[in-house]
């Protein structure tokens, strides 16, 4: 396999010269001058020479079978176009890392499921478009040439841009509605840096929402033919998302990962 660093919009070379100065011809640099994740995640994936396109962040830690597990499904299923994996917190020391992770996290549960839009799953009426339940873009891997095939990510989406993210939702989607299937897999494991202070914490659900809505919004402007599958599936999924409302812990209580990923 190869390493692929890409060095988004950088505003001194500390990046370049370390990546060359300790790892030398192990790992690829390349420099992006382009702020946002999306068009960080393109570059990378112009120039992966890879069958498969596996992608992380630079606030995880990837255990050490990470790759060969995130990797291992495509060569099962011959459909596959997408697999995601289990990301756990790295730490939880302060009451904003805890309270993310009472609220979920990014763990998508710990049994490995797969996702075909021929065969929609029962209880999530919103199929595809609740992307959320299928991984995050920390932990996901796709063939190269899928994800070429769809155009890659929106660059309008992603952290760096107005949108802050819904960059990798839109991807999932993206390959789901061309008929691949996707595979969450809790095997292949990386663990995730919490923000730390209740501001940062703030920052980050804020921009969350706002990626989901710009994905949302994405997904309906480019692809109007989705439109009318999307406003036939609204009310069960509004129906759905209301009985699953509750009262969460706040407390840490629970095991991370371990929440229902509907």
């Amino acid at each position: 396999f190869e390493v692929v660093v890409v060095d988004n919009a950088p505003v001194t070379d500390e990046t370049h010269d370390l990546v060359h100065r300790k790892y030398g011809e192990r790992v690829r640099y390349l420099r992006e001058p382009v702020p946002g994740l999306a068009v960080a995640h393109n570059a990378g994936l112009a120039g992966a020479r890879g069958e498969v396109v596996a992608f992380t962040d630079d606030d995880v830690v990837a255990d050490p079978r990470w790759l060969t597990e995130l990797t291992a499904p495509f060569a099962a299923d011959p459909r596959l176009g997408c697999v995601t994996g289990l990301i756990l917190p790295a730490r939880l020391r302060t009451p904003a890392q805890v309270l993310l992770e009472s609220h979920g996290g990014f763990a998508k549960g710990f049994t490995p499921t797969t996702y075909d839009p021929r065969r929609p799953p029962r209880d999530e009426p919103l199929f595809p478009f609740t992307a959320g339940r299928f991984g995050s873009g920390a932990n996901m891997a796709f063939r190269t040439g899928v994800l070429r095939a769809v155009g890659g990510f929106d660059p309008a989406t992603g952290a760096g841009t107005p949108a802050r993210g819904g960059d990798d939702l839109y991807g999932f989607v993206r390959v789901l509605a061309q008929g691949h299937r996707l595979r969450y897999t809790p095997y292949a494991l990386v663990w995730h840096h919490h923000r730390e202070t209740w501001a940062d914490l703030e920052t980050q659900a804020y921009g969350y929402g706002a990626g989901l809505t710009a994905y949302l919004t994405a997904v309906l402007v480019d692809r109007p033919a989705l439109l009318p599958a999307f406003l036939a599936r609204l009310p069960g999924g509004l129906a759905h998302a209301r009985s699953l409302t509750a009262v969460r812990d706040t407390d840490g209580g629970g095991t991370p990962g371990g929440h229902d990923t509907r």
